[in-house]
């Protein structure tokens, strides 16, 4: 059945790529080579050995987003002025969207250098850890704008009534408008308080959104901001930079979130925490997903009901 564009492409939808990316990264990182200042120096990528680690391309509120995080280790070698092999790795722990989207911080770029050492062979190692390394660097910058001119028409959809192919999961109707329920007051701590209650659907899958919304690397994507976030009960997680905090209360994957939730904001009293139960329910085609928060300080439903459409 095919979907308005308006309509399909507002929900989240991905596509995992990581053959693609681990193809793509071992092809272009291999065709990068510097020139020294003498003669016949020269210094390149030989070899990709190793890529781990998961790179996919989402779609949420009609924007595509990459989400990857990758070890990269590779071979380089090098050529002296004498014509002498220089040889040795580079690992590269984090390539990550964190680091060439977010620029929340930089490549580490771990060299090491097996041939004996001379003066020659310094001058081609330390031609390696500047313009190679500035080359490779570059040249990752230029990946995930890859991810999306590559595999974009896939999971996006442009015209009047294009069907979608390739998604993660199947679409077949609109997303439900978001409901919002409100509770009776209650009174926590001196605090006067009711529950605020968001059921929006998704078409993606219960396992997906579930590990949008828990996983470290993954939350990003959606919040456009760091965030800390292991997983497990009575662990601490922080989202959208700090801006909301709390801890894991339990956790049933695929099903059930329940966390403490306590928002960053003047508004919110000082020392108050609410509880946010997550439930997802996994439908043929879509998920429906229940954000309900008890313990909101009453004056605020209209301002917590705004973050929780956020999610």
């Amino acid at each position: 059945m095919a979907l308005p564009p308006s309509t399909a492409n507002w929900h989240w939808k991905n596509k995992n790529v990581t053959p693609w990316a681990k193809d793509w990264l071992k092809r272009e990182l291999t065709t990068l080579s510097v020139t020294g200042g003498k003669e016949g120096e020269v210094v390149s990528i030989s070899e990709v050995t190793s890529v781990e680690g998961d790179v996919e391309l989402g779609q949420r509120k009609s924007k595509l987003l990459t989400i990857f995080d990758c070890d990269v280790r590779m071979r380089w070698s090098g050529t002296t002025s004498s014509g002498s092999e220089v040889k040795g790795t580079l690992s590269i722990p984090e390539v990550s969207h964190e680091i060439i989207c977010d620029g929340l911080s930089d490549f580490v770029f771990n060299w090491s250098l097996e041939t004996a050492s001379s003066a020659e062979v310094d001058a081609i190692y330390k031609l390696a850890r500047s313009q190679l390394q500035s080359a490779i660097e570059t040249k990752l910058s230029t990946l995930p704008g890859d991810i999306i001119a590559t595999h974009s028409k896939d999971i996006h959809i442009s015209g009047t009534s294009t069907p979608v192919s390739g998604t993660a999961t199947p679409i077949a109707k609109p997303a439900a408008v978001p409901a919002v329920k409100k509770a009776a007051p209650q009174t926590v701590k001196g605090v006067n308080t009711t529950t605020v209650t968001v059921e929006p659907t998704f078409q993606a899958s219960a396992d997906d959104i579930y590990n949008l919304l828990t996983d470290e690397k993954k939350i990003p994507a959606w919040t456009r901001n760091a965030a800390v976030s292991q997983a497990k009960p009575d662990t601490e997680y922080s989202l959208f930079g700090g801006g909301v905090k709390g801890k894991y209360v339990s956790l049933s994957p695929g099903k059930e979130i329940v966390q403490s939730w306590i928002l960053q904001s003047p508004t919110w009293p000082s020392g108050h925490s609410a509880t946010l139960t997550t439930t997802l329910n996994q439908g043929s085609d879509s998920t429906k997903v229940t954000f309900s928060l008890t313990g909101v300080p009453l004056g605020m439903e209209e301002e917590i009901r705004r973050n929780l459409e956020g999610y």
